[in-house]
Order: structure tokens, then sequence, then C-alpha cells
């Protein structure tokens, strides 16, 4: 029987403690591991909490000899974190390394785990996607990610009550109860703040679906524009966003070749991302380096851009 410090050390182990504790909740473990964390991008990259939670746990479950569903891979990988680490996060990231196809966009309902991959179509005109790591670790964990959480879910129990509607028995799935004309009649009645987060979480639904269409469509240049759409919703009514992620943001939405992009994530530290006309490659990642380091030298050594393509899920 495996036993795991159950005092958090605020490193990245805590993600393995995290979820060798929610794998062993179900299963009874008897042999533990040793690794070494290794990728092509910083480890402050890309949905990184969530990515070495769900190698921990693939990993844990093959020396285990345990065959865990994709959904019960991403619910005991999302349990880890909100339980053990301190972040409330959703079970977004953890879906897109599970599900994820080379070549597709994955259109996600977390209200049912239902799923869609949408094939790129042959006429959509030629992309890559761009990372720009900003030089600084992402972490959440102790961030302003909770606090918005919290500030969003006020704001739907306070629009259920003003439409006299009973909250209770909702549970975690505050939100989605509550129509979008609740919001629209009694949103002034909001503090400022909590109407931001809805305002945000409202259009935020809605790009989603707009983004879907669009990408069915071929239309990469609608997509990029709703993808800018979001990164100014992120950070100017959800408020979220380093002082590095918001300047990388206003580079990129003034940089010619990039279609469209945002922070990774919440953007407290790590990634923004972007996709690009190949046929600007260089000249972007020349622009966009030259005035993130001009505005924050420090980080010369630390930032980094690079190029990717789209994968399929997590593989061990």
């Amino acid at each position: 029987m495996l036993t795991v410090q159950n005092r958090k050390q605020n490193d990245w182990a805590d993600y393995l403690r995290g979820v060798t504790i929610a794998l062993a909740q179900r299963y009874t473990l008897s042999t533990g591991l040793c690794g070494v964390i290794e990728g092509t991008l910083p480890i402050g990259g890309l949905s990184s909490s969530a990515a070495v939670c769900l190698v921990y746990l693939s990993a844990l479950c093959k020396v285990n000899s345990i065959k865990l569903t994709p959904l019960e891979m991403i619910t005991i990988a999302m349990a880890s974190e909100n339980n053990y680490v301190g972040v409330n996060s959703g079970k977004l990231d953890q879906s897109c390394e599970m599900y994820s196809k080379k070549d597709h966009l994955l259109y996600l309902d977390t209200k049912d785990d239902t799923y869609e991959l949408i094939p790129t179509k042959s006429t959509m005109k030629p992309y890559e996607i761009a990372i720009f790591f900003s030089g600084v670790e992402r972490t959440l964990a102790g961030s302003k990610f909770n606090m918005r959480v919290d500030e969003c879910r006020s704001a739907a129990y306070a629009l259920m009550a003003y439409a006299g509607m009973e909250y209770g028995k909702f549970g975690e799935t505050y939100f989605r109860m509550v129509p979008r004309d609740v919001y629209d009649t009694y949103k002034d009645r909001l503090p400022d703040n909590w109407r931001k987060r809805a305002e945000h979480w409202y259009t935020e639904q809605e790009r989603v679906m707009a983004g879907a269409e669009a990408w069915r469509k071929g239309d990469i240049e609608e997509y990029g524009r709703l993808s800018f759409q979001s990164g100014n919703s992120s950070i100017y009514n959800w408020e979220t966003g380093s002082p590095e992620l918001k300047s990388l943001y206003d580079i990129m939405t003034r940089t010619d070749g990039i279609y469209g992009g945002r922070f990774s994530g919440a953007g407290f530290k790590g990634c923004c991302m972007a996709l690009i006309d190949p046929a600007y490659r260089e000249s972007i990642i020349e622009k966009v380096s030259k005035e993130y380091l001009k505005q924050f030298p420090a980080l010369e050594g630390k930032y980094m851009a690079t190029i990717c393509h789209s994968a399929d899920g997590l593989k061990l």
C-alpha cells in the first residue's frame, strides 16, 4: 500500500501526490514510480498542470495494471488539482489533452461530457500554431484564479435570487441553469466585478459556438477574430492575465499574419498562443520577440517563441 504525504510542498511533485491520493481513493495501489519531466516547451507551458497530472496518472495506472476510461482520467486529474493542489479548475485542459486529434478542432460540452472532433476543411487557409513563452513560469495556486471562479459563482446565485429561482439543488452547475435573458434582465443589479465575470461567461459561450461553426466552414480568419475577442474579454471582463501575457496579447493583435490568439489558460503566467499564416512565420516571430523583449529586457534568455502543429492526445 502506497503512502503519500498529505501536506503540499508547493513543487511540481504536488501534482503526482495529488493524483496518487485521488487514484488511491478508487483503487488499491501497490507500486510507486520515479520519473523525470522533460519537454520541448518550458515547464510553465501550455496547460502544464493538467499535462503533468495526466502523465503521472497514466504512469501510475500502468505500473499498477489499472485501466481507466478517458473520462475517468479527466475526472481524477481534475479532482487532484481541486482537492490537493488547491486550484478550482474545470475539466477543459484535461479533456483537450485526452480527446484531441491531429488536424481537428475539439468541440467540448463540459455539462454532459459530450464532444465533437471537427476536421480541418481542405479549403481552409494554411495555418500554424505559434507559442510565445513569456519567460515566467505559470502557476495558478495562489493566483487570483480561484477568486474569479468564486465571483462568477456569486453572480450566478445573485441572478437566481433576483429571478426567484431555487438554486440549492444546482450545486456546481450554477451558471448553466441561468438563462441569458435572466442575466440581461438583472445584470445592472450586480456589483461591477460580478457583472464583468458573468459577461465573460455568457459571451465566451457564444464565442465557442460561433468558433465551432467557423471551423466547420473552414473560415480561419473568423475563428481567429473570435479568439482575439476571447483574449480581450479575459483581460477586461474576467480580469486575469499578468503584465507579460497582456503585453504579448497586445503585440499579437498588432502583428500582420496572425489570424488570432490569446494567452493560454488564465494567463497569470506562461504562454500566449496564436494561429498564424505560415507565410508570415519569420516576420511574426521577429516582431513579437523584438517588441516584447523591449518591454521586458530582463526576460532575455528566458522568453521563447516556437512553432507547433496539432497532434493526437495523451499517449504513454
